[in-house]
């Protein structure tokens, strides 16, 4: 589905210096549940919500209303998700992956000063269309459009030619987005994406970090805008690490071979420490969080022995396009079948 991005820079009521507004519309079936805002400070968990990122709690209201506001925020720009919580047992973070196939969320920039407001879309969308203060905060949408017709071009052209070929025009066409956006969390956002080792991106990633000075300007616009911010120490360590990942198929010499080896064992475990927490995360989270937002959508209807046209019908796309992500489910849970994914699903 295609976003509409509006930025308003006046707004008919006034916005107070120094404190955030951020208001909406989502459907009066939803009135009385429960809504978040969480602000995502990781961004290697933008894909899904954690329930330890949550800072708002509100309600939506009888006629679908629902505000957030308040001088609590960051006074830099951050990457913030509204978490709409449509299940029916009301329990939050019991919730599977803490959503369910009622949950809607959407992830934008804003800072502690900004108003936002999420109407409604021609197509009685919620959360899909942002009118905002901040220029910026439409950009998470713009680069999900950007990502969907990626997805496109790699279903068109199969072979491993063309796959190359799509990832040299997808790499650059994502990166000159970011930098003429110029926001660095939005650049984030897609590294996030290109970078991630789930993701037939990475290996070209690696290729792509030895000889390119995109990520080595990255770390400096990071440095420059957000000096202290905990993702800038994040993303520096990653690319550290990962350097020394694309270097280590090189032919060097057995001593050369031994302090690398150690070198990238040791950072390897200090990034895993530092940034992912002591608790594991069980099998079937991890097999879940392989996939899109979207993906996991049609995932909880064709567990629910959806047809391909009432999935489309749910989701207001083409059939064509849930058979496209049918087909990108199934590589990534590597199966065959709709009952061999069910028993794979629920057995984890």
């Amino acid at each position: 589905m295609r976003f509409f991005i509006q930025i308003l820079l006046v707004f008919s009521s006034s916005t107070v210096w120094g404190q955030f507004h951020f208001s909406g519309q989502v459907s009066q079936e939803h009135a009385g549940n429960p809504i978040y805002l969480s602000l995502v400070e990781d961004y290697r968990k933008s894909s899904r919500v954690y329930v330890d990122q949550i800072v708002q709690k509100a309600t939506v209201d009888s006629l679908g209303h629902f505000a957030f506001e308040g001088d609590n925020l960051n006074v830099q720009n951050r990457i913030y998700r509204i978490h709409l919580d449509g299940c029916s047992d009301n329990t939050g973070v019991n919730h599977f992956l803490g959503r369910c196939n009622n949950s809607q969320n959407v992830l934008f920039i804003a800072n502690n000063k900004d108003t936002l407001q999420f109407p409604t879309s021609f197509e009685d969308q919620s959360l899909c269309t942002i009118a905002s203060t901040n220029p910026n905060s439409g950009l998470l949408l713009e680069i999900e459009e950007l990502k969907g017709q990626m997805a496109f071009d790699f279903a068109d052209y199969p072979s491993e030619a063309n796959k190359k070929l799509n990832l040299e025009k997808w790499f650059k066409t994502l990166h000159s987005f970011g930098v003429e956006a110029n926001e660095p969390l939005a650049e984030l956002y897609i590294y996030d994406f290109l970078s991630d080792k789930r993701n037939e991106t990475f290996r070209f990633y690696l290729d792509d970090l030895t000889t390119n000075e995109y990520y080595e300007n990255l770390s400096e616009r990071l440095d420059s805008t957000y000096p202290t911010a905990t993702f800038t120490q994040q993303y520096e360590a990653e690319i550290t690490t990962d350097r020394e990942l694309a270097g280590f198929n090189r032919p060097k010499s057995s001593k050369w071979n031994r302090t690398i080896i150690a070198l990238l064992a040791v950072s390897l475990l200090g990034n895993i420490l530092f940034f992912l927490g002591k608790r594991k995360k069980n099998q079937a989270s991890q097999l879940i969080e392989r996939l899109t937002p979207q993906e996991q959508k049609i995932l909880h209807l064709m567990l629910e022995n959806k047809t391909n046209k009432e999935i489309a019908s749910a989701l207001f796309v083409s059939v064509s396009t849930i058979k496209t992500h049918i087909n990108n489910l199934y590589k990534k849970l590597e199966v065959t079948s709709r009952e061999e994914m069910a028993v794979k699903v629920k057995r984890r």
